[in-house]
């Protein structure tokens, strides 16, 4: 469903990252990291980052580290 940069920015997004600091990490620009999250959003039909977070970690398309 979501395209391997969508979720990789959003698994980065998920662990506290920022935009530019996906940029940085992924080597892309930032608008490209909010161009990807924007898709990740609309293909989840989420209305906020964290909704979508939250959805594609309950579809189990990304996971995160809770440090447990």
């Amino acid at each position: 469903m979501l395209t391997k940069r969508e979720t990789e920015c959003l698994t980065w997004v998920a662990s506290g990252k920022t935009a530019w600091e996906v940029a940085q990490i992924l080597s892309i620009s930032e608008s490209t990291v909010i161009f990807h999250i924007e898709n990740a959003k609309k293909k989840l039909a989420a209305a906020t980052v964290t909704h979508a977070v939250a959805l594609a970690v309950g579809r189990r398309l990304i996971s995160i580290d809770l440090g447990l």
